[in-house]
């Protein structure tokens, strides 16, 4: 009997492991993330106790001396070793020390392209101690001069080939004694200095540590401008413990010392900066470096370097899938894909045209005091839920009326959080764990981020501003932006829904779909802007049968717009706000225009004399 004994439990241990995979299928992929996890935090704990603080500069001199012939950084053809950027940097942060006479704790704006000269620039800053605001390189006039002023620069370097962009706001930047520099060998317009010919001749031994030494983990790192797609750029303060934990994220994911990593993002956003160049060097690996993403070069680059690891965002994956297909398309290294924003279809695509490659597709805002990632590979999800990381980071989906435009509170003021399965607003509790550090010099929009009494009086939330859903297996999807989400006919139109059943069509390459009012009606009517794929014609009649299949009447485009190009903004966020201000007057747009007509079953073209019609209420909607 005790044998028997012995062989029940022997063969229950044996069927354990399919017992708990059966009832837990992602228990093991949860353990290992939370391993990951739990060493980044330890590693956190223990930078941050050291005297001076240690930084990703410490770390990257770290592996200057443990690596210092390892190629950093490779960019059109020419390799920059370890030991090479660390001179260059010094070099730089001499000849700003000298020439523009900054010190510990001040702010220079970069105004660079993606090119070796804004690594070494940012590396040189922070050898000083001081503070880089990141300028979109896509600014002008205005919006340039906004985002310097917000982050309270004194000195501006600028790329050869944004000098024209400089002059232009040059007069209000004398005025306000701002030194500018241009990265070039000599300059010839009044009020701006050359800086190429000072870095040449500045001395390239290290600096002292004692130059950055009141360096703190909540010192302001770095200043990185939101794109702006909802009115001017707000600077998101960056310290050094945000950086660090946006680096960290490389390691979580599984890139090892041994990978090469290839981004093509802008630096001046944290996807580009802080998960790629900062994550690589956390890890200290080789990075290839472009100037910006090219989607005939993107797999030949690969192929050429080796490369391991690719960095994502927004419209990358569907650009590429979009080529034209090849017999070689899966010959490459690369194993590994992180990122955010693409979409199940393009995923799917993805994978099954250019090979077995691990996705991990991540979630965050630049300025946002939580994240996601979908360590798992589900197709679609942008990240996992689990108790552990809910209870150091609370957050919540809670109700939102979108006509409203406001969170849905019950009887006692109080927030209501919706059930699983259903869609909600991300919310995020304001703790010391989870901080929000707000916008520089905008304590408007700074508080307008703020969401307070949520769940109890006096409770402080980050609104984050993003529809999300977590289904009965704990995986996230973001369904929507509020403000890209619109109301019609009493029903919620999710923008993105709509835009995926529009490029489903053969001749619809992009869709980029929004709410536009309509007088003496509420809410906003359906509209998309479209972008047709080469020498394809738009066809009046399978657009309208393809979205009166698949859509409901409520959410069907009643207005389309045909562009050459979709505007999108440097981190290819679709620019809808100023499509949405045109709406669908043929008076006012050059575009080709066309109206959903119901009786006819299809679009036709938009005129002068049906939109009167429409304004006066005789074409009911």
């Amino acid at each position: 009997s005790i044998m028997i004994v012995l062989f029940t439990i022997l063969a229950g241990l044996a069927f354990l492991p399919l017992l708990l995979y059966s009832c837990f299928p992602y228990l093991g992929y949860d353990f290992l993330y939370f391993l990951g996890f739990a060493r980044c935090a330890a590693r956190m704990i223990k930078y941050k106790k050291k005297k001076p603080l240690f930084t990703i500069l410490d770390c990257f001199l770290e592996w200057v001396k443990k690596q210092p012939d390892k190629t950093f950084i490779v960019f059109e053809n020419k390799a920059y070793s370890y030991s090479e950027a660390d001179k260059l940097s010094s070099r730089v942060a001499r000849a700003i020390q000298k020439h523009a006479g900054v010190k510990e704790g001040d702010t220079v704006a970069l105004y660079l392209g993606n090119d070796p000269w804004f690594v070494w620039t940012w590396l040189g800053l922070a050898k000083l101690g001081c503070t880089a605001a990141l300028l979109n390189y896509n600014i002008r006039s205005n919006s340039l001069l906004h985002c310097f002023s917000c982050c309270g620069a004194t000195v501006l370097i600028a790329a050869p080939e944004l000098k024209g962009a400089v002059e232009e706001v040059l007069p209000a930047l004398r005025e306000q004694r701002v030194t500018v520099f241009i990265l070039s060998e000599q300059a010839d317009t009044e009020g701006v200095e050359s800086l190429a010919d000072k870095i040449e001749q500045a001395p390239d031994y290290p600096l002292s540590p004692a130059l950055r030494s009141h360096v703190t983990a909540k010192s302001t790192a770095l200043y990185i401008y939101t794109s702006g797609t909802t009115g001017l750029p707000k600077a998101a303060e960056i310290n050094q413990e945000r950086i660090w934990a946006a680096s960290f994220l490389q390691g979580i994911v599984g890139v090892t010392s041994e990978d090469i990593i290839y981004i093509n993002l802008p630096l001046y956003h944290s996807a580009g900066l802080l998960m790629g160049l900062c994550g690589a060097i956390e890890r200290g690996i080789t990075v290839i470096l472009r100037r910006k993403f090219s989607v005939s070069q993107f797999w030949d680059d690969c192929r050429k370097h080796n490369v391991t690891v690719i960095q994502y965002i927004g419209e990358i994956l569907r650009y590429l899938c979009n080529t034209p297909k090849k017999d070689h398309d899966q010959d490459h290294k690369v194993r590994l894909a992180f990122g955010n924003g693409v979409r199940s279809d393009t995923w799917s695509e993805f994978l099954q045209r250019f090979g077995d490659i691990r996705f991990c597709e991540c979630y965050g805002a630049t300025e946002g005091n939580v994240g996601f990632v979908n360590y798992v590979g589900k197709v679609g999800a942008i990240g996992r839920a689990n108790y552990i990381h809910k209870k150091l980071f609370p957050y919540a989906l809670i109700k939102y009326d979108t006509e409203k435009e406001e969170p849905v509170r019950d009887s006692r003021g109080f927030c209501v959080e919706v059930p699983k399965g259903e869609t909600g607003l991300l919310v995020t509790k304001i703790t010391k764990v989870a901080p929000f550090t707000g916008y520089a010099k905008n304590q408007q929009q700074t508080e307008k981020k703020k969401l307070r009494d949520v769940f109890e009086k006096g409770d402080v939330y980050f609104n984050s501003g993003d529809l999300l859903k977590i289904d009965k297996d704990n995986f996230i999807y973001f369904q929507d932006r509020i403000g890209d989400t619109f109301r019609w006919k009493g029903e919620n139109v999710a923008t993105t829904e709509v835009s995926d059943t529009l490029v489903m069509l053969d001749f619809v390459e992009e869709a980029s779909v929004y709410g536009v009012t309509v007088p003496g009606h509420e809410g906003r009517i359906g509209m998309a802007a479209l972008k047709l794929r080469n020498d394809e014609q738009f066809d009046c009649v399978s657009i309208y049968k393809h979205v009166a299949s698949y859509l409901p009447s409520y959410a069907r485009p009643h207005f389309v717009r045909i562009q050459k190009n979709l505007e999108v903004t440097g981190t290819f966020k679709q620019m809808k706000v100023k499509l949405a201000e045109e709406g669908f007057n043929p008076e006012l747009i050059q575009d080709a225009l066309y109206f959903l007509d119901e009786k006819c079953k299809k679009y036709i073209p938009m005129t002068q004399e049906i939109y009167e019609s429409i304004i006066s209420g005789n074409i009911r909607l």
